[in-house]
């Protein structure tokens, strides 16, 4: 975000309103980011310790492609990153280390949080403070139970 832009926050509603563009595009992220991840384990692998342009080299040519598509795959993954964070939301990378987990800013007590939907779930039901991260996750119902009370007041 730059230092001009707002922060977008959301409401729970919103954050589900948005989950039909956000899944299509996390689903294409979750995917690629795990190409891009192997891809990149890949290429230091067959690369560690080589010269690269050495013509005897019969690697050589693999690096080349390797490091090719590894460009194009990561200028995509880019790409699809800037898609969710042009909505307002953040990517992240999950605990099996994919990029499949998306953060939606929100605010409680004055101060901002994320309600968290991770790909595969079917509504957003958790959020989390900024810092504690996924490990942090605490139920939607929270936050619901507490804004009745607060509205009751």
């Amino acid at each position: 975000m730059s230092p001009n832009q707002t922060l977008k926050l959301f409401t729970i509603e919103q954050a589900n309103a948005s989950l039909p563009l956000v899944r299509a595009i996390t689903s294409d992220l979750a995917e690629l980011s795990s190409v891009v991840f192997e891809r990149q384990r890949h290429l230091a692998t067959i690369s560690s310790g080589r010269e690269l342009g050495e013509a005897t080299d019969p690697y050589a040519e693999e690096v080349v492609h390797e490091q090719a598509e590894l460009e194009r795959q990561t200028a995509r993954l880019h790409e699809l990153i800037d898609e969710l964070r042009a909505l307002g939301a953040e990517p992240k990378n999950g605990p099996g280390g994919r990029i499949d987990l998306v953060d939606f800013p929100a605010e409680k007590d004055g101060r901002v949080i994320y309600l968290c939907w991770r790909l595969g779930e079917a509504s957003v039901e958790h959020w989390h403070e900024i810092d504690a991260g996924f490990n942090g996750r605490r139920s939607v119902t929270d936050l619901v139970v507490e804004q009745v009370a607060e509205g009751s007041a």
